[in-house]
């Protein structure tokens, strides 16, 4: 059975790009397995109008889905709760380092070639590594011990399934590229509980997700998923990253694309099969 879900921040209006997505989650889906889930964490940017236009865009494309509808900001329990059994675990450390001060210790001379990029930008540098979570404050986010937690799971390598890049074949990361590479990702920002990476595994354990869709620009978080999965026992997924939408540039559509809004291709007469038909559905 494909349980599915598409899982949009409330932040701006949907887009040709969203449109994609969701219709490529639906499709994908066993009939009646197809989840919307709110991902709302960000409480600073996000608005109730931009959730009740994306049900409007959804719907107006045909699209239908379970309710009640999952929403993270109503979930923050359930996040705090993985983050405690990963500190039990004691793979966690508290983080006060704002951005300027990760530019600054990157930029201090190294030997070689430049600080390697992840999925969350420039990978870590472990400034704050020594810190106990016991010494944790509200000022301080919260990351995860990378080496450690590989140690602890005593990974080689890393692996999983896409059933669209390369059905069959699984995509394997050896964990020393993936300490160097990915590193020590933040598990919980600060003010907010939790993060991208953390709540997406508990969620999509929590229904069932059983093939998990999304664009190719997120292929490498999901080394992150992974490990984040396995080290809390959830369930792992089936992957199927999709192609992107892209402007007439070769740039790929952000939520300030507005003239390609969903709403605005509605207000002008198109039609959710033109949409369909142009996006291949």
């Amino acid at each position: 059975m494909n349980r599915t879900r598409f899982a949009p921040s409330p932040t701006g209006p949907l887009h040709l790009g969203h449109a994609f997505a969701a219709l490529t989650a639906a499709r994908l889906a066993d009939p009646g397995q197809f989840l919307l889930r709110i991902e709302d964490i960000d409480q600073s940017r996000c608005r109730p109008e931009y959730e009740a236009l994306i049900a409007e865009d959804l719907h107006w494309l045909g699209l239908d889905w379970p309710q009640p509808v999952m929403r993270q900001s109503e979930r923050l329990p359930a996040y705090q709760a993985a983050l405690d059994r990963l500190s039990a675990l004691g793979l966690t450390y508290p983080c006060r380092c704002r951005r300027a001060d990760i530019r600054a210790a990157l930029s201090a001379p190294q030997e070689g070639a430049a600080p390697a990029i992840g999925p969350d930008g420039p990978v870590y540098p472990g400034t704050c590594r020594h810190r106990h979570m016991a010494d944790a404050g509200p000022q301080d986010a919260i990351r995860l011990n990378a080496a450690r937690a590989l140690e602890h799971l005593g990974l080689d390598v890393i692996a999983f399934l896409d059933e669209n890049i390369a059905p069959g074949l699984p995509y394997r990361l050896a964990a020393r590229d993936f300490t160097t590479g990915v590193g020590d990702v933040v598990l919980a920002r600060r003010g907010m509980g939790t993060s991208y990476h953390l709540a997406v595994v508990v969620d999509d354990a929590a229904q069932g997700i059983t093939l998990v869709t999304r664009g190719k620009d997120l292929l490498d978080s999901t080394w992150i998923h992974i490990v984040l999965q396995e080290l809390l026992d959830l369930p792992v997924p089936r992957y199927h990253h999709h192609r992107l939408i892209r402007d007439e540039h070769g740039k790929r559509l952000a939520k300030r694309d507005d003239a390609r809004a969903l709403k605005l291709f509605r207000d002008e007469g198109v039609s959710a099969e033109q949409i369909r038909q142009s996006l291949g559905f």
